[in-house]
């Protein structure tokens, strides 16, 4: 899209009902039909990393589904993402569900590929082991990248039976690798039982500071957003979002709940905190949908990936007016 041209938006639902047509993310466009994205919203039905329950390999569609719903302002952050840039839906990276090493690199082409085109990415799993090739394409073009992510687990831990590529350890082999800005990495959200001490020692030794479930309901989110503002400074930053940050009473359609977690207005708060933030590109992992109820979990995400892409748009907007 030249910076002449006005971005193509959603499908108009005072013509044509909600439920009618395709499930592209927010029924935009997909980016076969507009040529070039601003911002490339792109599915990977992977979830062959996953350590307890199956499923997410449908997270995405289930967003897109739920994301029928979204509306083209966003009140909250007074803008109209899809005005302010081209927003279009990528499809799927389709990923080897038997080969989780030929899954990382095949993820990680794709990336490129789509990074390459000067697109940021909003990527909807699939579970969390399509963080570490996301990563790896995104420090290619920015460098090593400031690291928020949300989660109710850590995802530092070294190997589950041996293998080093699950959704447990994306996070290790990302520092281990030299991905990430090591000055300004931080978990939200974190909380339950761990294996033992020593994960919270090697997390610490790695550079990841914690703000737990407890913190963000004792602080309140304003504190935190700042707190989380003042530690990523003017960094390109990566947002990794595991939809079991939330309670399971927001969140139950995801593989490893755990009780404690935020709730989607506090997650979706934070947010809308860093919208001051350099974010590069985003994922949203972990959304099972057959273990949801009325589409909870989805709708939940749906809203957290909006929320981001605002984000991505009003920043590719300002520096286009800059």
């Amino acid at each position: 899209m030249s910076s002449t041209d006005s971005p193509r938006g959603p499908v108009d639902s005072s013509r044509i009902p909600r439920y009618a047509g395709p499930a592209t993310f927010a029924r935009l466009p997909r980016l076969d039909e507009v040529g070039s994205a601003d911002v490339a919203v792109v599915g990977v039905p992977f979830d062959s990393g996953v350590s307890y329950r199956p499923g997410a390999r449908f997270g995405g569609n289930a967003i897109r589904e739920a994301s029928r719903l979204l509306r083209p302002y966003n009140p909250a952050q007074d803008a109209s993402p899809f005005a302010l840039a081209q927003v279009a839906d990528a499809g799927d990276i389709a990923a080897n569900p038997f080969d989780i090493h030929e899954a990382v690199e095949t993820v990680e082409a794709a990336a490129d590929d789509l990074l390459a085109t000067g697109a940021r990415l909003m990527t909807l799993g699939g579970d969390h082991t399509i963080a570490l090739p996301l990563l790896r394409s995104v420090a290619k073009k920015h460098g090593p990248v400031a690291l928020l992510h949300f989660d109710a687990h850590l995802d530092t831990w070294d190997t589950y039976f041996g293998a080093e590529y699950t959704h447990g350890t994306p996070f290790r082999r990302a520092v281990e690798e030299g991905v990430l800005d090591t000055e300004a990495l931080s978990h939200v959200g974190t909380r339950g039982p761990l294996y033992g001490k020593k994960d919270l020692t090697d997390d610490a030794k790695m550079g990841f500071g914690i703000v737990t479930s407890a913190d963000v309901m004792r602080r309140g989110v304003d504190e935190i957003a700042d707190q989380l503002r003042q530690r990523i400074g003017d960094r390109p930053l990566y947002i990794s979002i595991d939809i079991d940050v939330l309670d399971p009473a927001h969140a139950p359609g995801t593989g490893t709940p755990e009780a404690g977690g935020l709730t989607s207005r506090e997650l979706l708060e934070i947010l809308r905190g860093l919208s001051s933030c350099h974010l590069v590109s985003a994922d949203l992992v972990e959304v099972a949908p057959a273990y949801d109820h009325a589409e909870i979990t989805s709708v939940a995400a749906s809203h957290t990936a909006y929320e981001l892409t605002t984000i991505m748009a009003r920043q590719i907007a300002g520096g286009r007016s800059a």
